[in-house]
């Protein structure tokens, strides 16, 4: 009915009259309701039909054994409550819910053509009756809908508008974090793996897509979808999809794509596809990298990283030479540079180094060498990455912390990122890799190379740090400063106030036992500088250190009676 046969309705005051002729005898009945459903089509009735008490009779008419009165009442039930909080409220208090998801478990097992038509109806109800209403939605999760409904796709998957219908309802219903476990508990996977496999549309795919995305979030289902067969139905859409240039193409590409590096996040369902390096899968999603085609590169890179979880994996792809492969990747984005491809393969290469064994191999691959090429980079997320790598690469690598420490416009650099106050995890990777390079060289020219570049007072801030490793990281590299070039750095250290952090530290009982002992360590190693000594004088460390001889760590209070001798000897 069009909106002004259905505004002169209104006007002339019929919809009031309609309660009265929905009675479950009356032969009229399924006219009325049909003609209430053509009405509710119109945004500005639904209103309306509420006011004029139509929901109660209505929801009266779901327990009618006449198939014509269920399916039109089902169909004025949906439609009032599309896009209608009025008509989800009235529904909900009359509990329409309830009674038509009880009909949907019982008519489910039935594949008469004419019963298909009523539970797509019914099913139409209740997602327009949830659609973006997660407490609705939670209603009928708790009513057991989501195993009645994929039974439902299982038996009648020959009826398309009865699928679409499950469909949609799983895409709604799957957003929800308490439906994940239910779906968990069906055969979903199978069933929708089996969908996918008879589709030839690309819509079709794309429904299907859409439930499979917030689904494949869980852990469990992830496994439940390898399990299905799933990666092969997306590794053949990437073949027919890589070379299209129609836009239908391109989102496949990167649905199936996405869904695939989604589907690694899961511990188990990545081990599974790993299968010891062995995997078709992992050797198809390996030659993703080399692709001409961004997302294909962006996703096997992704892939790698995901990969890349544990020393065993990481050990195993290192020695099949999967590093060229980034190295390789990262040499074509440094200039056409595409931001997504440089953050996924540095992620790749941080998670590759974290094996000591792999350390001194991707350095002589020149892992470090490709990766300094990013350092112009403006874009946070590659900054944050390239320092993660480096970090992870010298990590008791004294030769490759001493090259790169000695590399002026890497130090100058990173001094600058330690000022990124709109980027903490810029400014606190800056930091510790500026400390890593000091703490594992150990070497002077490192050192003095550091305070050339004006790296002292970050450090001396970092030591102030919420987070205890930073702090220790922090003192370390401090330490071996005062040690290696006390003179270098004694007007930097004035500058900075390190002996009042150091008091500070010392004098706070939240203090790590480790930052006790490093600061008490410093302290020592200062006393050689006299305005450092004035400065150690000025405040009173001999109590706070001479208390600290009955700490209950003994590395503290030994340390604790080193540095108390060291004080009194040379006040």
């Amino acid at each position: 009915m069009d909106a002004d046969a259905s505004e002169k309705f209104q006007e002339m005051g019929i919809l009031p009259l309609l309660p009265t002729l929905l009675a479950p005898q009356s032969s009229c009945t399924p006219k009325v309701a049909n003609i209430i459903a053509e009405v509710a089509k119109n945004e500005f009735m639904r209103s309306p039909c509420v006011e004029a008490g139509l929901i109660p009779p209505l929801v009266q008419l779901l327990h009618s054994k006449d198939h014509e009165v269920l399916l039109q009442t089902g169909r004025a039930l949906g439609n009032i409550c599309y896009d209608s909080h009025e008509g989800r409220s009235a529904v909900d208090l009359a509990g329409g819910a309830q009674i038509v998801a009880g009909h949907i478990k019982s008519l489910s097992q039935n594949t008469d053509p004419d019963n298909g038509k009523l539970l797509t109806v019914f099913c139409g109800m209740l997602m327009n009756y949830s659609n973006d209403n997660d407490s609705l939605q939670a209603q009928l999760i708790n009513m057991g809908v989501i195993p009645t409904l994929v039974k439902l796709l299982g038996l009648h998957s020959d009826n398309t508008a009865l699928t679409e219908m499950c469909l949609i309802a799983f895409g709604n219903l799957a957003e929800l974090e308490s439906s994940k476990e239910q779906f968990a508990s069906t055969n979903i996977a199978e069933e929708l793996v089996r969908l996918f496999q008879r589709q030839a549309e690309h819509e079709k795919k794309e429904m299907i897509f859409e439930v499979l995305a917030p689904l494949a979030e869980n852990d469990v289902i992830k496994l439940q979808l390898v399990e299905a067969g799933l990666v092969e139905c997306l590794l053949d859409v990437v073949v027919h999809t890589v070379d299209g240039v129609r836009e239908e193409d391109v989102a496949q590409l990167k649905t199936a794509s996405d869904l695939m590096v989604l589907l690694l996040l899961g511990d188990e369902s990545m081990q599974k596809l790993f299968e010891g390096g062995k995997g078709s899968v992992f050797q198809r999603v390996l030659s993703w990298v080399p692709s001409h085609n961004h997302q294909l590169q962006l996703a096997g890179a992704l892939a790698i990283a995901n990969f890349a979880r544990n020393d065993g994996n990481c050990i195993h792809m290192v020695e099949s030479g999967i590093v060229q492969k980034l190295l390789e990747l990262l040499d074509r984005h440094v200039d056409e540079g595409n931001v997504t491809v440089q953050h996924a393969a540095l992620s790749a290469l941080r998670n590759l180094a974290i094996p000591v064994v792999n350390k001194a191999k991707m350095l002589s691959a020149g892992v470090s060498d490709t990766v300094l090429k990013f350092l112009p980079s403006e874009m946070p997320p590659v900054q944050f990455k390239l320092l993660g790598t480096l970090r992870m690469l010298i990590d008791t690598q004294a030769d490759a912390a001493d090259q790169l420490g000695t590399n002026g416009k890497l130090v100058e650099r990173l001094v600058e990122w330690c000022e990124a106050k709109d980027h903490a995890g810029v400014m606190g990777e800056s930091n510790r890799l500026l400390s890593a390079l000091i703490r594992h060289s150990k070497s002077k020219d490192v050192v003095k190379t550091v305070i050339q570049g004006a790296g002292v007072k970050h450090l001396v801030v970092m030591a102030t740090s919420e987070h205890m490793i930073m702090q220790n990281e922090a003192l370390v590299a401090l330490g071996l400063i005062a040690g290696l070039d006390l003179v270098g750095a004694e007007k930097d250290f004035v500058g900075a106030g390190l002996v009042q952090v150091l008091h500070k530290l010392l004098s706070d009982e939240m203090s790590a036992p480790e930052v006790k002992y490093n600061s008490m360590v410093i302290i020592c190693a200062v006393m050689g500088s006299e305005p450092l000594h004035k400065e150690v004088q000025g405040l009173a460390f001999i109590d706070v250190v001479s208390k600290l001889r009955s700490h209950e760590n003994k590395t503290v209070s030994h340390q604790a009676s080193l540095t108390e001798q060291r004080l009194t000897a040379q006040s």
